[in-house]
Formats: structure tokens, sequence, C-alpha cells
């Protein structure tokens, strides 16, 4: 049960806060910054609110949930710094002698009362309703890419994960003494999942023991870890692993094993708009949502700036139709095709016809592809085989015993020519210097808010873990801009 109304904090020892959270603490400036309000007023449906017990208010958790994107900390462990950090109490509305609460009470949070809260949407409306109030959104562009996010358990089974997990802590027990080694358990010979846990346990408990050891943090970080996912196998420890996770590709040659985001951020360093998908989803294909989100937030947009990955046909026929300038470089394949320069033929433009390298000019030309079919057409022309028989330049030109030699030439649709031209020019030049920004963004993203490794299995879950760490980089980017 909650109540409608916010209790009022009652304590002879509040005025602690003034002495020991300064003005200018992070978590200070935040409170003065947001009213939480809205928290309560999306999730007040989800309580009862004239029976039961009384429930932590749903405002606490969802700062719990907040400082551990803020600080990149685990359920057990933001819950015990909770205890004694003083600006962790005064960011949670708690009188500084509370107690704290239970950290699986965040799971139960997580599963029960955020479900089918679209929290990514509600989360970045509330910051860029806060950046417009403070009048400190300037441009009219946003620009576009995506970030990738591997899956917590990352291909492996069951057993390897749980392997992983306790040979690391064994690592960060021996770094301080080495003559623990002898009380650790022997290790399990067979592949059963069943003995791979008991071991862990049995791994658990011997440092458990060791009181001098176990209050290390790097061993009670990966102590509490390991219990976290032994505690909870059935959910964490699923045959599938991770079942949404994909492998996508970050270049022709390295790939990924879990999700993608998708950001569209203004020039001020404000996330605008974000979508989440699996890994091999393509990031062009998110473009036009990402415009959509955004505005719906109240940006205002005239141009967009992305990678190559968002120039795609589609795209430069919804940017003309809505007119916004898409500072997107076309694809080289289009702009210059397969060959190197020196392969090229020339076009001799009074016979119509390309001429090789040798002098021969094509005898006659031939087209492939319909017209407006989504696909642009293919001009093929054919050359005189038996003079290319004889040619001192057939080396890597002719291939032997082939019956015809053609030379094809992709032709632009209007799109890609008017985008072709745009992209030459020096506005188009100037603009895409703003890339630069959202790469910085999504490296902050994934080195101070643990954003490159996903904390759950599920989309549902990586949604979540999204909006939270989306909603802190752009409380701190609004904080800087205000200053």
């Amino acid at each position: 049960m909650i109540s409608n109304q916010q209790s009022l904090i009652l304590s002879p020892f509040m005025a602690i806060y003034d002495i020991v959270v300064p003005k200018d603490n992070m978590l200070r400036q935040i409170n003065d910054l947001v009213d939480f309000s809205f928290v309560h007023e999306e999730l007040q449906n989800k309580y009862c609110l004239d029976n039961g017990r009384n429930a932590v208010p749903p405002i606490r958790m969802f700062k719990y949930l907040l400082l551990k994107s803020i600080f990149d900390l685990s359920d057990v462990d933001v819950v015990e710094r909770s205890k004694y950090d003083m600006s962790f109490k005064y960011f949670l509305d708690m009188a500084p002698e509370d107690g704290v609460i239970d950290p699986s009470s965040l799971t139960k949070f997580r599963k029960l009362r955020l479900k089918d809260v679209n929290l990514l949407d509600m989360l970045i409306q509330k910051t860029v309703t806060i950046a417009l109030e403070k009048d400190i959104i300037k441009s009219r562009s946003i620009i576009v890419d995506a970030t990738h996010t591997k899956s917590r358990f990352n291909q492996q089974s069951p057993k390897e994960i749980l392997m992983e997990k306790s040979k690391l802590l064994r690592k960060a027990v021996y770094q301080i003494d080495e003559k623990l080694k002898d009380k650790f358990p022997p290790k399990t010979t067979t592949n059963e999942l069943e003995d791979e846990l008991d071991y862990c346990q049995k791994v658990i408990d011997v440092v458990e023991k060791e009181e001098a050891i176990r209050e290390y943090p790097r061993v009670k970080e990966k102590l509490n870890y390991l219990k976290e996912i032994v505690e909870d196998h059935h959910e964490h420890l699923q045959l599938s692993n991770d079942p949404d996770a994909r492998v996508g590709h970050k270049t022709a040659d390295s790939s990924f094993f879990g999700y993608k985001t998708h950001i569209a951020m203004n020039e001020e360093r404000i996330i605008t708009a974000a979508v989440i998908t699996t890994g091999e989803k393509s990031d062009g294909k998110q473009l036009q949502t990402l415009i959509e989100k955004s505005r719906k937030t109240g940006m205002e947009i005239d141009i967009v700036i992305g990678d190559t990955a968002y120039s795609e046909k589609d795209n430069i026929q919804y940017a003309n139709q809505n007119e916004l300038h898409l500072v997107s470089k076309l694809n080289p394949l289009i702009t210059q095709g397969t060959r190197k320069k020196e392969d090229e033929f020339e076009f001799n433009k009074d016979a119509g016809m390309y001429v090789c390298k040798a002098g021969h000019m094509a005898i006659r030309r031939a087209r492939t592809g319909r017209k407006n079919a989504g696909k642009n057409q293919v001009d093929a022309y054919y050359f005189d085989i038996d003079k290319c028989k004889q040619c001192p330049f057939k080396e890597g030109c002719y291939k032997e015993g082939a019956k015809s030699k053609t030379y094809s030439v992709t032709i632009k649709s209007t799109e890609h020519s008017e985008q072709h031209v745009f992209q030459e020019s020096e506005y188009f030049k100037e603009k895409a210097k703003e890339r630069y920004k959202i790469e910085a963004k999504n490296s902050e993203l994934k080195h101070r808010h643990g954003y490159d490794v996903a904390t759950t299995s599920g989309l549902v879950g990586m949604q979540m873990q999204g909006a939270l760490a989306i909603f802190t980089v752009n409380l701190k980017r609004i904080m800087t801009l205000v200053k």
C-alpha cells in the first residue's frame, strides 16, 4: 500500500545533511533539478492505495535504481552504501537514522512495478522537457548513431558462466592470501550444472568464513556477484542464456553478442530519443523512428547528422518529404562503385559509350533492373570479345575463356544524385564535424555507467538499463549546461 501524499520527514538529525552534503554535491543538485513526483503518478496504479502493509515509496525505489546507474553498483552494493553515505540518504529522502531496504526489494520493484511501463521514452521526455524549460537547447539538429551492449552471458553455457565467476572470486582472494588455496574444494570433473552450482556454493562458504578477506572491496564485489547468480540460477542460468540477444557486427571481421541502442542526440549533447533492439538490426532502419520520437519531446529539427548507415534511399526520401537536411554520406559503392580509380573506363559523351584503356569503344548497351523497383538500375556496356582476346591490357580485365566482356555502371537515382551534390557542399562538411559528439556520449554510457555489458538477460531488462543510463547522462549534462 502507498499513500497518495508524500510523508513529511520529522527527525532531529536532518540538519546533519546541511553540514555533510555540500550544495555542489551532484545528488543534491539532481534533487533540486528534478521533481520526481512523476514517478509516483506513473506507478501509483501498480499499488493498492487503501489496503495492505505500507510499501517503500516508489520514488525512493526508483532513486535506488538511479543510484545504481549513476555509480555502476550492484543491488547489494547500492543498499550497503546507502547505510553510511549521507549523500545517498539525502538523495533517497531518508532521515539519517533510517534503516535501508533489503536488496531483494529492488528485484521485485523492477519485475512488479516497472513492468509494462515505457520507462525509456518517459525518462527521455522528462529530461528534454527540463532542458527546454531551462532554455538550454538552442540547436535545431540531431546526431544519430548506434552503440552496442554485450549480453551478460555472452554465448556461454550456464556451467561456463559459473566457472568464470568462481574463478574471478578465487583470483581476488589469492591476491590477498595465496594460502587459502588449500581451503577451497576440488574443482568439478563432470559437465553437470548441479555439480558446478554445488562447487560454487562451497567456494562462497569458504570466503564468507574468512572475515578479514571477505571485507576487501574487490573480494566483496566478486562474492556478491557469484552469490546473486547462484541464488537466482533458475532465472539467470537458463539454457538459452539470453534468449533475446543476437549476433551483431561492428565491422566486416568483428562481431558481438547482445543488443544495440540507437540514439538521437542534439548538439547540446542531450539524448532526445532512443530505440533498443537486438544486435543484428540495421542502424539505418531506425532513423525515422528516432526523428519522430525526438519531435514528440518538443525538439524542433531541421538537420539530421549521421554516418553512411543512414543514407539509404528511403531515408533520403523521408528527409526530403519532411524538409530535413540529411548530413549523411552516401555509401562509396553508390558514389564510386567497387572499382579502383585506375580500373575505370572513360565515357565518350558524344557516342554515349564507354571506351576501355586500350581505346576500344563498347559496341552496345543494355539496361537491367526496373525503374522505381526500389533498387538502382544498371547499364551494362558490351565490348567486342575478339578484340579483348588480343588486347595487351587484358590481364585483370578480360577473363580467359569468357564469352563476353561487359563494363557495368549503376545509374544513380534522382535522390542519390542530389545527395551526392549536397555532400560535396561546404555546409555539409561543416555540419558533419559535429558527429564526434555522439561518439563521446556512447563512450560515457559504456565506461562510466556500465553500458558495455547488459546487467540482466532479455530485451525488457536491457530497455530498463538503457532508460536509467540515458536519464543519468542527460541529467548530468543539463546540470553542466545550467552552470
